[in-house]
């Protein structure tokens, strides 16, 4: 399969959008990717003939919603390769999944039991586990990175023990673009007896997931990150897993009997899927994950990293930027600031420019406070940017560096 930006490009009007004069060139994918025309016109079409609520209803427009909603969940199956349609869970976000996992597994947590994050964690990975150890008395520890951005597995190790209950770290970090040795971190952490968490909200965009190969028991994606639409994410579990945990949330859907003495939850998924759901967005979700599957994820990975490494290349010569991290296998994302400027001050150049980028610590206090910078900019690339954007973005940096030294 042959993929084309250029082409692919069409598929998504908001890029021929001109911001202060100049074409839009849109380098903010790690925070949110735009959405193609597929996407939008599902869910404009459910919307329009084939919305109602799902799961209770025995009218055609309930039968209609709930075949769309659960085709969706599907169609995720088959993204992440689950083995049972039952292991996918729709939340709002991948930081709805990982609170649900933290708060459910918590509530059988001890002092002193252990959850192992990194330094490189996303907030969303960082504060539901903070909650355990203000409100449970656990022990948060914490894996280092080197001064390239890899993550220190054999500093990992040296913090498994037996009193090691979970591990949730990153798929790829939001800021170095670093993918750790998942693999081998899995395995590891198997053998002291511990579960493991993985946030894919920026590799399950970029490359091929497969939940079964990885072995690991817990996985969450969020939608708007995929060409899809916010508000809708996806946490993927193990069954014995989700069968043994209690619910997240109470409320409508989620339980199978109710009496005045006794509530008897629902299976997997739906006890963890209370109220109304994102219908809707997981339908659109469900049409943004078949766009990208349609493209070719082989190729749209091979694009990506080739504009990485043009990009890297253009930039690392830049007399007077510093790119941080240098991990090998990188993702599409370069976080970089200009000596003695403010990374403030620089993305508001190249806004000027047409260049988005993100500006600000990126969720990420504890990574920033270890390469000893209170922000930095991040230029993230998706399928559909060009060689000729990145030529934009690298004149932008050059005009940022001229009026601000």
């Amino acid at each position: 399969m042959s993929f084309d930006p250029g082409a692919t490009r069409a598929d998504f009007p908001i890029l021929a959008t001109s911001v202060h004069g100049n074409a839009l060139t849109y380098l903010d994918n790690a925070a949110s990717a735009q959405k193609p025309l597929v996407v939008l016109d599902r869910m404009r079409r459910f919307m329009l003939s084939e919305y109602s609520n799902v799961h209770r209803g025995i009218h055609h427009l309930a039968n209609v919603a709930t075949e769309a909603y659960e085709g969706a969940r599907e169609i995720l199956r088959r993204f992440l390769n689950a083995a049972h349609r039952e292991e996918i869970i729709f939340t709002k976000s991948v930081t709805d999944a990982i609170n649900l996992v933290a708060s459910s597994l918590g509530q059988r947590l001890v002092p002193g039991d252990e959850v192992i994050v990194s330094v490189m964690e996303h907030h969303s990975n960082i504060i539901p586990w903070h909650f355990l150890r203000e409100r449970r008395g656990i022990n948060l520890k914490w894996v280092p990175v080197s001064e390239q951005g890899s993550f220190l597995f054999d500093e990992f190790l040296k913090l498994l023990t037996p009193g090691t209950k979970i591990v949730a770290l990153t798929h790829m970090s939001n800021v170095l673009g670093t993918v750790p040795p998942v693999r081998n971190i899995i395995r590891a952490a198997h053998e002291v007896g511990a579960l493991v968490l993985l946030d894919g909200a920026q590799a399950a965009v970029h490359c091929p997931v497969d939940v079964q190969d990885l072995d690991v028991d817990f996985y969450g994606v969020t939608g708007h990150k995929l060409y899809g639409p916010t508000g809708v994410g996806v946490l993927y579990g193990k069954l014995n897993l989700l069968k043994d945990m209690p619910p997240f949330l109470g409320g409508g859907e989620m339980v199978k009997e109710m009496s005045l003495g006794e509530a008897i939850y629902e299976d997997p998924p739906y006890r963890f899927e209370a109220g109304t759901p994102p219908i809707v967005e997981a339908v659109g979700l469900g049409a943004a994950v078949s766009y990208l599957e349609g493209l070719g994820r082989d190729e749209v990975f091979a694009h990506e990293s080739e504009i990485f490494a043009y990009a890297y290349d253009a930039l690392k010569d830049i007399p007077g930027l510093r790119i941080y991290g240098q991990a090998e296998n990188k993702g599409a994302i370069i976080s970089f600031n200009l000596s003695g400027t403010n990374a403030y001050d620089v993305a508001a150049i190249l806004d000027r420019c047409g260049v988005a980028v993100r500006a600000g610590t990126h969720c990420a206090q504890p990574l920033l406070t270890f390469f000893d910078t209170k922000a930095t900019c991040r230029a993230s690339f998706a399928l559909y940017n060009t060689r000729d954007e990145v030529d934009r973005l690298v004149d932008a940096v050059l005009k940022a560096r001229s009026l601000l030294n």
